[in-house]
């Protein structure tokens, strides 16, 4: 019974890092800036910290099960 919440967070934070992983070199690959009235590196950093940080949170709530 208490797997499928952890199921759910799991698969929410992960899918949404690789997303916001997959985004953001897609945006950088064809130099289109990451956000808008930030500079490149470091809305580059912070996007990238922040995808990595939700796809180990994702694996995380997967090693809970």
């Amino acid at each position: 019974m208490e797997s499928g919440p952890a199921i759910f967070a799991g698969m929410a934070f992960t899918l949404f890092g690789a997303g916001l992983l997959l985004w953001t070199g897609a945006r950088t690959l064809h130099r289109s800036p990451v956000v808008h009235g930030v500079s490149p590196a470091a809305a580059l950093t912070f996007a990238t910290s922040f995808g990595a940080a939700f796809v180990i949170l994702g694996v995380w709530c997967f090693g809970r099960i």
